[in-house]
């Protein structure tokens, strides 16, 4: 199955000189051609590049030129900015005292070893409280 394969190739034969063997008589009279028109033709080819180079330069920075489109921005209309930071900076600070105080409360009933009916009320009323504020917060 793992038998090993023997070839009487020659080792510096490669792919490359393998297809240059093969279409050189092609290549060679495609050169030889092309190196008559541009001995018989130098003028019109220099003025074709010319030509060339010019209108490549002139589609460059026209026709495929890339348009920046404008980023899409939300208009935000602001009334008093000084005032209504102020506000929410007032605000913020009366939600953290009364998160404080709610952590508080819930810190002392939880530590009581045995908890009334009211206690419970309590704890399940300011657990309720600190989640409202905590979803407001972060809107």
């Amino acid at each position: 199955m793992f038998k090993k394969i023997h070839s009487d190739r020659d080792p510096r034969d490669t792919l490359v000189s393998e297809i240059k063997k093969e279409f050189r008589p092609y290549f060679s009279k495609a050169g030889r051609g092309l190196k008559g028109t541009v001995e018989r033709y130098p003028k019109f080819l220099f003025c074709m590049m010319v030509v060339n180079i010019t209108l490549s330069a002139i589609l460059c920075f026209t026709v495929f030129r890339h348009k920046e489109i404008p980023a899409k921005t939300r208009q935000v209309e602001v009334t008093a900015p000084i005032s209504d930071g102020f506000d929410r900076i007032m605000e913020t600070g009366a939600t953290l005292r009364q998160t404080i105080r709610l952590k508080k409360q819930v810190d002392s009933i939880t530590k009581k070893k045995h908890l009334t009916s009211s206690d419970s009320t309590a704890l399940f009323n300011d657990l309720d409280s600190l989640q409202h504020m905590h979803r407001t917060i972060n809107f």
